[in-house]
C-alpha cells in the first residue's frame, strides 16, 4: 500500500501544482498497480526512459518532417553565432543527461529529491519540467563542485 500512497500524494502534488506529466505518469503506474499489472515495472523501468527520449526527438524533429524548417534555414542557423552556441549547449547538455542517467542508475532513490526540486521549480518559481535526466545531470555536476569544494577545505 505504500507505493500507491506514494503515487496518490504524487497526482495530487501534480494537480496542485499544474504539472500534467508528473500527474499522467502517477496515474498510468497507479493504474498499472491497481490493476495487478506489477510485472510489467521492471519493463517500464529499463526501458521507460528510452521510449520517452524518443518521444521527446520525435517531437523536436517535427518542424523537418513538416517542412518548416528548410535546409537554408539549416545552414544559416549552424553559420551564425548564435547557432554555433546552441551545438556547444546541446553538446554539454547531452553530456550532462549522460550524467544524470549514471547518477540515476547508481542512486535511484535520488529521484526523490529530483521530483521535489521540480515541484518547488514548478510551484514557486513558475518553472517548466523538462524531466528528470536533465535535473539529475545538473544534480551530478553539483555534486561534483560540492564534493570538490570539500576536499580543498579538508
Amino acid at each position: 500500500m505504500n507505493g500507491e500512497l506514494v503515487l496518490v500524494t504524487l497526482i495530487v502534488i501534480g494537480l496542485v501544482s499544474r504539472s500534467s506529466i508528473l500527474t499522467t505518469a502517477a496515474c498510468i503506474l497507479l493504474i498499472v498497480k491497481l490493476v495487478q499489472l506489477e510485472r510489467f515495472l521492471p519493463s517500464i523501468e529499463r526501458r521507460g526512459m528510452e521510449l520517452g527520449l524518443l518521444f521527446l526527438t520525435i517531437a523536436v524533429l517535427v518542424p523537418f518532417a513538416a517542412e518548416h524548417v528548410t535546409y537554408k534555414d539549416v545552414v544559416r542557423t549552424l553559420t551564425s553565432w548564435t547557432g554555433i552556441l546552441a551545438i556547444l549547449g546541446g553538446a554539454i547538455a547531452t553530456l550532462m543527461n549522460n550524467q544524470g542517467l549514471d547518477l540515476l542508475k547508481n542512486d535511484p532513490q535520488m529521484i526523490i529529491g529530483l521530483v521535489a526540486g521540480s515541484i518547488i521549480g514548478i510551484v514557486f518559481m513558475r518553472g517548466i519540467p523538462v524531466g528528470p535526466l536533465m535535473a539529475a545531470g545538473i544534480t551530478a555536476i553539483l555534486i561534483q563542485v560540492f564534493n570538490w569544494i570539500t576536499s580543498k577545505g579538508g
